[in-house]
């Protein structure tokens, strides 16, 4: 019989975190200097600032309050989301200001920089959602660490071999959580989780917050996909923007019907509505440097949405009984696929508008091979991190206090008074 209350964390979550946060504080007191200028690749202050706030706000309020819908587990999946973001977010500054520090022995942050850093921490927090209530804060935040270093290695090798434009390399974010937290989850894998578990399950008020997470990301996802855009032509930042949002817009109004066509009793499907709505800007968020028709990004919208909701209907059971990954929040559907498609529609267009055939048979090997390498870095990181942490040193939470903020929370009305 499972113990009443979960194992503390006292021992272990306290000093990990004070011990990362005086590592980091030390490393930035000694190695980092702040840019002076106030323009950011040609961006004032003003302008490039709003964009950053807009994607705080897909980073903090988006991605916590869309991983809120479990009935017992709200306060965990936003709060943890806040604590992991955090943290991410600073390892990143450090690991991407190696080469800074390599070549004038400090580490320079800005805006841009810090801006790169969220959308590392992003990717932790993608493959976070596919362990979403089946692991405690302490394997949260090594998830975030060893993921977050991968994706950044990721970037490098890309950029150092291939010669992926940077943008195109940060854009696989997706990608890369997606199959991170799908081999995370299979090697994590609980005995008996083909059967639900006891409180994973969701109520009209956590699926509402939910909702509100979607519209949030919904709302700023234009900003997430173009702010780091610096091509030399004009107007292609707006571009983006466009594109983004028509994308978002034609998987907004797909997702809807196919979920209705897939349903039994042709009802929509909450999660498919909290989700799949945002599909059509993962994949164009990965493939809108050759996007340049509106049309183009309303069929990558379409068919992103389609994908990622039958993916939710079909997918997520058949892949949770057959390969035993227990994947929470769907992430390989709402992320995974549509980065797929993504980048394959990234491929096609780009043999499309060349007039060189060399050029795209060369572009074509270099586009695989980009993606050979962030699934093979990416699958073999997730499985050695669940690995580390199946380690009983970490003290996983119980069957039964799975999907439950109790084991972690205190809740002061709750308490039995003897």
């Amino acid at each position: 019989m499972a113990p009443q209350y979960a194992p503390s964390l006292r021992s272990r979550l306290a000093p990990l975190l004070f011990f990362l946060q005086t590592g980091f504080i030390v490393i930035f007191a000694f190695y980092v200097e702040l840019e002076q200028n106030v323009k950011t690749d040609g961006n004032t202050f003003s302008s490039f600032y709003s964009e950053f706030q807009d994607v705080n706000v897909v980073v903090i309020l988006g991605f916590g309050f869309l991983s809120s819908f479990l009935v017992r587990y709200g306060f965990s999946g936003s709060g943890f989301n806040l604590l992991v973001a955090a943290l991410a977010t600073q390892w990143a500054v450090i690991l991407n200001g190696f080469e800074s520090w390599y070549h004038r022995g400090k580490i320079r942050v800005d805006l841009r920089s810090l801006v790169v850093a969220e959308m590392c921490a992003a990717s932790a927090l993608i493959s976070m959602g596919a362990v979403l209530g089946k692991t405690n804060p302490v394997q949260l935040l090594l998830i975030a660490l060893l993921e977050v270093s991968g994706f950044v290695l990721n970037g490098w090798l890309l950029q150092t071999f291939l010669k992926v434009h940077p943008l195109n390399s940060i854009m696989l974010l997706h990608i890369f959580g997606a199959f991170f937290g799908l081999m995370l989850t299979w090697a994590l894998y609980r005995k008996g989780s083909q059967q639900r578990f006891e409180k994973e399950k969701s109520d009209r008020k956590t699926g509402l917050f939910s909702m509100l997470g979607s519209v949030f990301l919904w709302m700023f996802w234009p900003s997430f996909n173009s702010i780091l855009v610096d091509h030399p032509a004009p107007g292609r930042k707006l571009w983006a923007v466009y594109s983004t949002y028509l994308a978002l817009a034609v998987s907004a109004v797909t997702a809807a019907a196919v979920s209705v066509l897939s349903s039994p009793k042709g009802k929509l499907n909450p999660s498919h509505m909290q989700r799949c709505t945002l599909a059509g800007g993962v994949a164009i968020g990965v493939s809108m440097s050759v996007v340049h028709l509106p049309w183009e990004a309303m069929t990558i919208g379409f068919a992103a949405a389609v994908i990622s909701t039958l993916g939710f209907r079909y997918l997520k059971l058949n892949m949770q009984l057959a390969f035993e990954c227990h994947d929470t929040c769907g992430v390989l559907s709402a992320h995974g696929l549509p980065g797929l498609l993504g980048w394959i529609a990234h491929l096609l267009l780009q043999i499309k508008d060349s007039d060189d055939h060399t050029r795209a048979i060369q572009f074509a090997v270099f586009h695989i091979c980009t993606l050979l390498i962030t699934l093979s870095l990416s699958m073999s990181m997730g499985i050695i991190t669940g690995l580390l942490l199946k380690w009983n040193f970490w003290r996983p939470p119980q069957d039964k206090k799975c999907f439950d903020d109790q084991a972690f929370w205190e809740f002061p009305h709750l308490v039995v008074h003897k």
